[in-house]
């Protein structure tokens, strides 16, 4: 499964083990459909090296109530999944980041998986993560995504048995996104993650062993960031990113203070 030689594959090859991968998850369309483009070419500016665009859903299962609001503002602002790939279209125009299109397994069937990948693929997406489509379930889908050099992102999370994530680290290509707490998304308070995380880090690290692996849900800021992805390659904030939007959009300057954020978490108080 792991013959994708793409952006996803360069990102991770040659790294020194000590600079942590940043990937940065981002609903498309909020906090308004004109500024998904500068934010994710500013994010790249501030150090992110990896774009999670989610995709709104209505029914968001694993989302916690940040990235629920998110996507329901999305959808207010009449996102679609063609304006989805017209704004990694006009990212490609100017960068080279890896994307991967993150997202619940409805909105793909009703637009038409092949079709969904062909024109993903087209329009410069790298990969796709659908968490509510698990390795059982999702033949056609990565069928289709592999047939279009889309990498597919498998998730691991503490209550997967050790086989299951062997399983995981075969079928997925790119990198296994590493959950670290059972639940919903969200930041959460540093100790809660950083106990039960170790001992599940551990279990990845001996069980998925051919691809890269990135650690996300509940990270807030740059030391949890250094802290939990100690022994991987690196790690995703979602709603911590999208709390310091809302915090601050559409105040003078909101863009301006969410790229401070996001250097602060890729290299600290400099």
């Amino acid at each position: 499964m792991n013959n994708h030689n793409g952006r996803i594959t360069s990102l991770f090859t040659n790294r020194d083990k000590h600079d942590k991968v940043m990937s940065l998850f981002i609903t498309a369309g909020y906090p308004n459909l004109e500024d998904t483009v500068d934010l994710v070419l500013g994010f790249e500016a501030n150090g992110a090296e990896l774009i999670e665009l989610g995709m709104p859903f209505s029914d968001p299962l694993a989302d916690g109530p940040t990235i629920q609001e998110a996507s329901n503002v999305s959808i207010q602002n009449g996102i679609t999944i063609p304006k989805i790939f017209d704004m990694v279209k006009q990212i490609r125009e100017k960068s080279e980041i890896p994307i991967i299109l993150m997202g619940y397994i409805n909105p793909v069937l009703k637009y038409g998986v092949k079709k969904f990948c062909e024109e993903a693929s087209k329009c410069g997406v790298d990969g796709l993560i659908i968490p509510d489509a698990p390795l059982e379930e999702s033949a056609i889908l990565s069928k289709a995504a592999s047939n279009n050099n889309l990498n597919m992102i498998y998730l691991v999370a503490p209550n997967s048995t050790d086989e299951r994530m062997r399983r995981v680290d075969e079928e997925s290509s790119g990198f296994v996104y590493c959950v670290s707490v059972t639940g919903v998304t969200g930041a959460r308070e540093g100790n809660e993650v950083a106990d039960s995380v170790s001992m599940f880090i551990d279990r990845v690290n001996k069980n998925v062993t051919q691809n890269p692996k990135l650690v996300g849900f509940g990270i807030k800021n740059h030391q949890d960031a250094q802290v939990i992805s100690k022994k991987l390659d690196g790690f995703i904030v979602g709603s911590a990113l999208i709390d310091t939007i809302k915090s601050n959009y559409p105040n003078n300057g909101w863009q301006e203070n969410v790229f401070q954020f996001v250097k602060e978490l890729k290299y600290g108080n400099i």
